[in-house]
């Protein structure tokens, strides 16, 4: 019983140690310096400081800001768009932590991780923000505000 436990600790520990492992910029760039070296000096110290600017391509703004949380596509008469969400949560006027280290006590044990926002019934969606891509290349930027 005492084993099964500390597998699971050493699980979790494992797991949250992955997650949080190319939580920057600069380990998503140790994590592929091929594609950080094809970018111009100018590029490499936006992406080094997690920002993007026009210009930049899909591959570019996953070095500096990660996976996006939401993508949607959006057809008009301009052509396909596709736009990368990059939210936050709330609750009552505060935002909530998204990581995946919330674990809950059962009777059986601890249970799987899920994300911590989920206690929050009453939670909100809201953009940080939005970058939108024509032609694979960044085209807008959109930061959003809270009032």
């Amino acid at each position: 019983m005492k084993t099964k436990i500390v597998r699971r600790f050493v699980a979790a520990a494992v797991a949250a140690f992955w997650l949080a492992g190319c939580a920057t910029p600069g380990a998503r760039i140790k994590a592929n310096p091929e594609a950080f070296a094809r970018l111009t000096p100018q590029k490499q110290a936006l992406v080094q400081a997690g920002q993007v600017t026009l210009g930049f391509d899909a591959e570019a703004v996953k070095l500096a800001l990660g996976d996006p949380d939401r993508i949607a596509v959006r057809t008009d008469a301009d052509g396909e768009k596709t736009i990368w969400h990059y939210v936050t949560y709330e609750a009552d006027g505060r935002p909530l932590f998204t990581g995946y280290y919330h674990t809950g006590r059962h009777w059986w044990g601890w249970g799987a991780a899920y994300p911590y926002y989920l206690d929050y019934p009453n939670r909100r969606v809201r953009d940080r923000f939005s970058v939108e891509f024509r032609g694979g290349r960044v085209a807008a930027i959109t930061e959003s505000h809270s009032n």
